[in-house]
């Protein structure tokens, strides 16, 4: 099938991860998975939740949320409706858990770093970039308070599909709008599973598929683990 400037199935698109966005910010970064663009923003504070003050560790929690014309057209702030969608709420929690296996909680005692990340343009795979980025951003937050012994393994997610019978890589919205089954697969730089959000949209798929899948996303996470220590090692 043709994709969007010519892409191959198997090709991710054009991807880079900007540190030091915020001036202000512990730890932040700004990535872009082609037209999506993600702020990440972490947090460092000297507490931690009320529930876990008696526990010997720390904590890595996220936020995610879209601006208003962050898509094609315009969407209310959900502060102004009071509540955060559900959608929302999936995407944040699944960034917290994925951000939370990239260190050692033990060595983050008396920590909680939050990440923010804010979608300012959105053209697909939002969730994967918060979380490619949002790990920069924590390495980052981690390097400014000299913890960077906290951090166990890199972190990074992308998105894979079948559009048209064929499998294809990192899904813009078009694609992923149109997929016959669409999978998002978060991995450490160990290439071992963390998570994976998959949906049979239009039709049911096999097994041997959704290991073709996996494989596919396994090929795009090796660059993306390039590329995220090309930024720590120049950033």
């Amino acid at each position: 099938m043709q994709r969007k400037e010519k892409r191959s199935i198997n090709q991710l698109r054009e991807i880079s991860i900007i540190p030091g966005f915020n001036m202000h910010a512990e730890g932040s970064a700004l990535v872009k998975f082609g037209n999506t663009h993600v702020i990440c923003n972490a947090t460092v504070e000297k507490a931690t939740p009320r529930w876990m003050q008696n526990d010997k560790t720390g904590w890595v929690t996220a936020e995610y949320g879209m601006l208003p014309r962050s898509t094609n057209e315009r969407m209310n702030r959900e502060a102004n409706r009071g509540k955060q969608s559900g959608r929302t709420m999936e995407i944040q929690r699944l960034i917290g858990r994925s951000l939370r296996q990239a260190v050692d909680l033990e060595k983050l005692t008396g920590y909680t770093i939050t990440v923010d990340c804010d979608v300012i343009q959105a053209d697909g795979g939002t969730r994967t970039a918060s979380i490619t980025g949002g790990t920069i951003a924590l390495y980052k937050a981690l390097q400014k308070i000299e913890k960077e012994d906290a951090i166990k393994n890199l972190v990074a997610a992308i998105s894979v599909g079948i559009c048209k019978d064929e499998l294809l890589l990192d899904l813009d919205y078009d694609e992923d709008s149109s997929a016959q089954c669409d999978v998002n697969i978060v991995m450490n730089e160990a290439l071992e599973l963390i998570e994976v959000q998959g949906t049979g949209e239009e039709s049911a798929f096999s097994k041997e598929q959704f290991k073709d899948l996996v494989d596919l996303a396994e090929s795009g996470l090796k660059d993306l683990f390039i590329l995220q220590k090309e930024v720590i090692k120049n950033g």
